[in-house]
């Protein structure tokens, strides 16, 4: 193929940006394009002086930062000291994926564009900047600007003489080559770690935490199910500090795992391993090998995720059925998307309930190109609730069970809150974790005031911090804390007026719907607005917000402002830049989630 290569690069914290990684793979190959797709901390990031042709697909993670699998290439292409002409052979193109929601929306996909043409690259298009917010979801943009791409791509680097692009009703080759094992082959367990400190525990190789106790916090007659998991690290040299994170690895329900097996007419006690099909695309290191289909299901494919538009490609592929294939088809075309919308991502149907809606097709999908068809299931983070200085062999997390209808006749849940949820300390779980740095840093000086604003599970890093600073004499502690009812979801009450009493907390409460007028966390923040200004203009507190990113982190953003422009006499711009440059010195910090 000669100089028609192209290199796909991704940068992915939930496994959306690989999926779409992944898809732009197929596509480069079927336009016979020499393909490789990685993540970016897994590229020689010096060799990228030599590439011709480059794709870039980023997620933005937290306020802004870049996802995991990709810090180490981050670091290192915004150096200062790179030459601009460092590039100059490159021709890229940028995809962003991201949520309007968030304040930083699609910044890593921004700054690395601009980043790339400053190095002296060549963009091919604009950057595309995919919205979780939109209509008809991601897609809505990943597909236009897909389309787009090919088109410039090939205008560069034209099909060879005589040739032509793969039609899309070709099936690709699998992932991995798979091989039935006999029965009485042995399936590995999952291996251990050895303690030996943080640095060696992630998503290949956790520390399986034994559960302490899961408490219901909330009342039982509230709506909301808040769990206060405790979790076991005795012996794993784990060590985390107050804004930390802590990542488990879920797995599915044992009835949905029931319902997939005989829908797809599997047997759980099939052993199987895999082999590489394409140099390029390693095996998956969270399954053991050799593996029980059982396991595969339960630990590695995320059967109740809502699917992607790959998802239903992959199953026209492989569609007999005349009706079933014919519909399959209508959602993959751009006329189709509204309709798909409606169906799947509207309602949050799961990938196990359509393979239901399409018992004929379903039946036709090998088992080889499950690892295709099904994305792996991904971790889930929990700010970190506990002090270790307190609790020196706990991690503590408070979780929401999610659980909620939309008009399909079952509930939705959560995968990782409902396992979780259901965890019995006498049956003696163990939950596979690690702990990594979160988006929010505490001041190190007890001196400092700090001010949080902590509606709901959004407590969780603030719970960690006061802990903390109540083993020594420190500054002023202000929570804001916010929830439904006085007696319903009023988390961690006794613990909270304990701080008080003791002196080292100043608490303040909104209960939104215990009188007539609903009252929320930034009400209460505007009533004691002379104390949120002194406390930031002459003792140079710390402001932290964390929780739902829906409607209140803008709306205490937004009182914190009035504050700040009322006591500080300011004009509206004055204040904007005010809490600009709190930001650009880390004294305003928020971590929000959806």
């Amino acid at each position: 193929m000669g100089d028609r290569r192209i290199l796909i690069l991704y940068g992915s914290q939930t496994g959306t940006a690989q999926d779409v990684a992944e898809k732009f793979a197929r596509e480069a190959k079927r336009r016979l394009l020499s393909t490789r797709v990685m993540p970016l901390d897994d590229y020689t990031v010096v060799n990228l002086l030599n590439e011709e042709l480059v794709l870039f697909v980023c997620a933005t993670t937290g306020q802004g930062d870049p996802p995991d699998n990709m810090k180490m290439f981050w670091k290192f292409i915004m150096r200062k000291n790179l030459p601009n002409n460092s590039l100059m052979k490159m021709k890229f193109a940028v995809l962003g994926l991201g949520d309007s929601s968030y304040q930083k929306f699609n910044f890593i996909a921004k700054k690395l564009y601009k980043r790339l043409v400053q190095l002296g690259a060549e963009g091919l298009q604009s950057v595309g900047l995919a919205d979780d917010q939109h209509d008809l979801g991601a897609d809505a943009v990943i597909y236009p600007w897909m389309r787009d791409l090919w088109q410039n791509v090939l205008s560069l680097y034209p099909l060879p003489p005589g040739q032509e692009i793969i039609p899309a009703d070709v099936k690709p080759p699998p992932r991995y080559k798979v091989e039935i094992n006999p029965a009485e082959d042995r399936v590995l367990g999952v291996s251990s770690s050895e303690s030996n400190g943080i640095s060696q525990y992630g998503k290949d190789c956790p520390f399986h935490a034994p559960l302490i106790s899961n408490e219901r916090l909330t009342s039982d007659d509230h709506w909301q199910d808040v769990r206060l998991i405790r979790l076991d690290v005795r012996g794993s040299g784990i060590k985390y500090d107050p804004g930390d994170v802590v990542m488990i690895q879920p797995q599915n329900s044992e009835d949905s795992v029931q319902e997939f097996l005989t829908m797809m007419k599997l047997d759980p006690q099939q052993i199987f391993t895999l082999q590489q099909n394409d140099p390029n695309i390693p095996l998956p290191s969270q399954l053991p090998q050799p593996c029980s289909v059982h396991h595969l299901v339960q630990h590695y494919l995320d059967i109740n995720s809502v699917p992607r538009r790959s998802f239903f490609e992959f199953m026209a592929l492989f569609s007999t059925n005349e009706l079933e294939k014919e519909k399959l088809q209508e959602f993959c075309t751009p006329e189709g998307q509204e309709e798909l919308y409606s169906y799947c991502n509207r309602v949050k149907r799961s990938i196990l309930e359509v393979l239901q809606d399409f018992p004929h097709t379903s039946s036709w999908l090998p088992f080889e190109y499950l690892f295709d068809v099904i994305p792996q299931l991904q971790p889930r983070a929990f700010s970190i609730a506990s002090s270790q200085v307190v609790h020196p062999d706990e991690i503590q997390i408070l979780m929401a069970v999610v659980e909620y209808k939309t008009r399909l006749q079952k509930p939705r849940r959560g995968v990782c809150s409902t396992w979780l949820s259901r965890l019995k300390v006498a049956e003696r779980p163990v939950v596979p974790l690690w702990v990594k740095k979160g988006t929010i840093v505490f001041p190190k000086e007890a001196v400092t005031p700090v001010i949080m604003v902590g509606p709901g599970t959004g407590v969780a890093p603030f719970r960690s911090f006061i802990q903390e600073r109540s083993t020594a004499p420190s500054s002023r502690n202000i929570l804001f804390f916010g929830c439904r009812n006085w007696d319903k979801d009023f988390l961690c009450k006794e613990e909270w007026e304990s701080a008080v009493n003791k002196g080292y907390l100043e608490l303040y409460t909104a209960f939104s719907r215990d009188q007539e007028e609903k009252v929320y966390v930034h009400h209460v923040m505007s009533d004691k607005g002379a104390l949120l200004w002194k406390l930031l203009e002459e003792e140079k507190a710390w402001f932290f917000i964390a929780g739902n990113a829906k409607q209140m982190p803008d709306d205490v953003k937004s009182a914190l402002h009035n504050i700040i422009q009322q006591h500080g006499h300011m004009t509206s711009a004055e204040a904007d830049s005010c809490i600009h440059r709190l930001e650009q010195t880390r004294r305003f910090q928020a971590e929000t989630w959806s």
